[in-house]
């Protein structure tokens, strides 16, 4: 592994300023944002009246609590630009979500917008060790994604050499990187996965390739997973994190010189952690929901949106600004089981303690007789597929189902198969939950 820390001249100045004067720009930021948002957005407009705030009634950064959330709902509500702040002409570019359970949520970017978000990717990748003149081998999809754009325009912006792979093509992604010999690849923690795996069934060793750092974001990835792909592949694993609803990839990331939590752009965004029931904020420390507000967004401002991310903050250490601490699930992503709370990052953790299992796993989720049924699919690693007998497949079993009833409290049926038995993604986020279930009033 390597540890490029970068040195204190190469930061901006509101990396390492006081706490004062980060809180006063936060203020000052926060005033025009809810103004911006208030005379050119009919929601906020409308939403504000309503919870009887104004713009005006902001004195200090806590009275943003008195303002309303905002959610998917709110968005697909105002599907497509209805919630765009400037004229759609002044619009320089449109992302957009999957829109798999619904409308898609729909975000866009004046060119002082574009310019802020490369500066900000461009911070992250410094602070995960990126400097200019590094080769960057970029693996998030390019397109509606934020992900490809996002790193593209950061990585560039830094001066570095872009390789914009995007996702798929495993074969491709190995050979591009024996051939091109790049230092850093942003991707999503699943994909470089099957990246690694692709390296091994080459007979090759992707330790001995040139990659140094990996900036791996896009979707919840635990400690274990961490300590997984750092081993196998010999680099410093980053954790960046985004949504395209507050901007993209580059809201906060890593710093390589302590590694223990993205730390949160302050200048630009604004957050809190809420109770998810109650929406009460919560003191820093405490678990709960992750709502931001913008501070600096033109074209798409958004005020305290909920983003259903579980965490923590933090308080600062390698930069002035909080960090948050690892996603623990997402409060729309937990499965209730027989009453029971379960996110899919509770079983990675436990699968990850068993050295005979690969980190590849799906949850599948049926109902019968009125009852939820867990089925948890688990596959071997290439190196003990096909060596295990039948005996020590079934204490496996067991012991994994013991495992999940002990820590986590759910009884599920445990299968564990052969290497590379389950199927994999070829671009973009690992599909963990097949949910079965009849939906509620189908």
């Amino acid at each position: 592994m390597t540890s490029r820390v970068p040195d204190p001249k190469e930061l901006d100045p509101i990396e390492t300023a006081s706490k004062d004067e980060l809180q006063a720009l936060q203020l000052q930021r926060l005033k025009w944002t809810l103004s911006h948002a208030y005379n050119n957005v009919p929601h906020y407009r409308a939403a504000f009246d309503a919870a009887g705030v104004h713009p005006d009634d902001v004195k200090t950064l806590a009275d943003i609590a008195k303002f309303p959330f905002t959610g998917k709902k709110e968005l697909r509500d105002n599907y497509p630009f209805g919630l765009f702040a400037v004229p759609r002409e002044q619009v320089s570019r449109i992302h957009a979500s999957s829109g798999t359970t619904g409308k898609p949520t729909v975000v866009g970017y004046t060119k002082d917008d574009i310019d802020t978000w490369a500066n900000l990717v461009a911070r992250s990748i410094r602070a995960a060790g990126g400097r200019a003149g590094d080769m960057i081998h970029i693996a998030y999809g390019y397109g509606l994604f934020t992900g490809g754009l996002g790193a593209h325009y950061g990585a560039e912006r830094l001066g570095c050499t872009v390789v914009p792979m995007s996702g798929g093509q495993t074969e491709k992604q190995v050979q591009l990187i024996q051939d091109f010999k790049p230092s850093i690849i942003m991707v999503t923690p699943s994909y470089m996965l099957n990246i690694i795996e692709e390296f091994s069934r080459q007979g090759l060793d992707v330790a001995e390739s040139s990659l140094k750092i990996g900036i791996f974001g896009a979707e919840p990835w635990t400690d274990a997973m961490r300590s997984e792909i750092e081993s196998r592949a010999g680099i410093d694993a980053m954790d960046i994190y985004g949504l395209s609803e507050v901007m993209g990839p580059g809201v906060a990331c890593e710093c390589i010189e302590s590694k223990d939590g993205p730390v949160i752009w302050e200048d630009h965004f604004y957050p809190e952690i809420i109770n998810p029931e109650t929406g009460e904020v919560v003191a820093d420390g405490e678990e709960g929901e992750l709502v931001f507000t913008s501070l600096t967004k033109q074209a798409f401002p958004v005020i305290r949106y909920r983003t259903r991310d579980l965490t923590r903050l933090l308080p600062p250490t390698s930069r002035s600004m909080r960090r948050i601490g690892k996603i623990t699930g997402r409060s729309d992503d937990m499965l209730i089981i027989r009453g029971v709370n379960l996110f899919p990052s509770q079983v990675e953790e436990l699968l990850l303690k068993h050295p005979q299992l690969a980190p590849q796993y799906q949850l599948v989720v049926t109902r019968e007789n009125h009852m939820d049924k867990l089925d948890i699919i688990a596959e071997l690693r290439p190196e003990v597929s096909g060596k295990l007998s039948e005996i020590e497949m079934e204490a496996l079993n067991r012991q994994l189902q013991h495992d999940i009833k002990t820590f986590v409290g759910v009884s599920s049926k445990v299968r564990v198969l052969a290497a590379n038995s389950i199927e994999r993604t070829s671009v973009g986020k690992a599909r963990r939950v097949i949910d079965k279930r009849p939906k509620i009033g189908v």
